[in-house]
């Protein structure tokens, strides 16, 4: 199925900056077992974000008032753990668009460009600064810009860049996943198919 097209974001950011946030802490196993890729955002980090009787933890950023975005910035090696891809659906499904960390997990990281989400790799220093960024104004807001593969820091001109493979940038501006992208190219295969059989 097809995603956002992604190309510039410009959005205020939710800071979590927990080191090795694994993919259990950011969709718990018992929530595994739907098959679409829907509803996943209710349970995201849903252990750390209510109660056992239901309740919002007051003391979770996810329920805290002050931060909201499309970006969700982390704390070092965020994703790691199992490979399950209904992470990297929960952080989507949420309504984050990136996250932002100084290091990610490859399994989580391919995840999330392969449904949209864009992961933004910084150096510890960049993520401290935005951090602190963040506490000093919740309003805070970042630029991301995949054409530049770019992030800034508005308040400040404080910028860095960030890689992605060329397939996966291209997919990304396009809102294509795996699939879509081969659909676009049908006529290419079909056409290099046919020289085959000659």
């Amino acid at each position: 199925m097809a995603y956002d097209k992604f190309n510039i974001l410009t959005s205020t950011a939710v800071p979590l900056s927990i080191e090795n946030v694994d993919t259990d802490q950011i969709i718990p196993a018992r929530f595994l077992k739907a098959t679409e890729r829907v509803g996943f955002g209710d349970n995201l980090f849903r252990d750390w974000r209510y109660n056992n009787d239901g309740s919002p933890k007051s003391d979770f950023v996810l329920n805290n008032p002050t931060y909201s975005g499309k970006i969700l910035v982390g704390g070092k090696n965020f994703g790691s753990g199992s490979s399950r891809e209904h992470a990297a659906w929960a952080v989507y499904d949420y309504g984050f668009r990136a996250v932002v960390s100084s290091f990610f997990a490859d399994i989580f990281r391919n995840n999330c460009l392969n449904i949209g989400v864009l992961p933004v790799q910084v150096s510890a220093e960049f993520a401290d600064k935005i951090f602190k960024a963040i506490e000093s104004n919740p309003k805070t807001e970042l630029e991301i810009n995949l054409p530049e593969q770019t992030i800034t820091l508005l308040a400040t001109g404080e910028k860095e860049s960030f890689d992605i493979s060329g397939y996966k940038k291209s997919n990304m501006i396009n809102g294509f996943d795996d699939i879509d992208y081969l659909q676009n190219i049908k006529e290419e295969i079909i056409t290099f198919a046919d020289k085959q059989l000659i």
